[in-house]
């Protein structure tokens, strides 16, 4: 059993979207969708395998900077995590992110996210745990209503 002090080094995250898995790719790859449910953060990213990855606050300032992995539009996308908004989280490993869509029937995708490889990053795991949820919620909202969850 798993306390609410101890941090999970995969966290996966699944939920199901009234939307394709074009409309989900674009809301995780475009900035312009992005900077609505995450946080403010507008994304930077050169979706092929080694180009960067990056989110940046609306004045510019770095937030997350790591490499693509693997770019699949889109059914999948992979890249590394590197928080760098707080000096703590900048000075810890890598991790990764794994974003699946999975087309199913009757107009809706179902959408898995993976935070992996924290065990060198446990006050990023601990961090991204709860903000992950709002993320995604955000992310779901936004797709199915236009409108961002939080205004």
């Amino acid at each position: 059993m798993t306390t609410a002090t101890e941090v999970q080094t995969t966290q996966v995250y699944q939920l199901f979207i009234r939307a394709t898995p074009e409309q989900i790719w674009d809301a995780i790859t475009k900035p312009e969708f992005t900077e609505k449910y995450f946080f403010g953060a507008r994304l930077d990213a050169e979706l092929r395998p080694g180009g960067r990855y990056v989110q940046r606050t609306p004045d510019g300032s770095l937030l997350v900077e790591a490499e693509v992995v693997e770019s699949d539009p889109p059914r999948k996308l992979v890249h590394g995590w590197r928080s760098l908004y707080d000096p703590e989280l900048a000075d810890e490993d890598a991790s990764r992110v794994t974003w699946e869509i999975d087309e199913q029937d009757g107009g809706y995708s179902k959408l898995t996210v993976v935070h992996d490889e924290l065990e060198g990053a446990m006050k990023t795991a601990a961090q991204v745990s709860g903000g992950w949820m709002m993320v995604l919620s955000g992310l779901k909202t936004l797709l199915e209503t236009g409108q961002p969850l939080v205004q």
